[in-house]
């Protein structure tokens, strides 16, 4: 049974900084692309970050330069370092596995507010 357990959310202030992990089981994880997705109210989910097998990384425009997204292989684990928060940043964030020829999966969801 695949799994994807996101953590990490919760409410910071403007400028602040959270770091989200997701540990994924059930998958041989080295073998996936992993990303992070965001939604907010009444909007689309949109990637935020990805990084590949190899190791190749993709931000939104949006996030660029603010976030950084990794993966530990050893512990089957991505995380997304998130700095300079913004109040727009305010989101449910997911994590996600993609591999070609298999299906994508998905996690629960962790709530990310930015307010003051």
């Amino acid at each position: 049974q695949v799994q994807l357990v996101e953590s990490g959310g919760g409410l910071v202030q403007p400028g602040g900084s959270l770091r989200l992990s997701c540990a994924a089981s059930g998958i041989i994880f080295r073998f996936y692309t992993m990303g992070w997705y965001r939604q907010a109210p009444g909007k689309q989910r949109e990637l935020v970050a990805s990084i590949s097998n190899g190791g190749s990384t993709n931000y939104a425009d949006s996030v660029k330069g603010r976030f950084t997204i990794s993966r530990d292989n050893t512990k089957n684990t991505v995380y997304l370092l998130m700095n300079t928060l913004k109040p727009e940043d305010t989101a449910v964030y997911y994590c996600n596995s993609r591999r070609y020829g298999y299906p994508d999966y998905w996690g629960q969801g962790t709530q990310v507010t930015v307010s003051s």
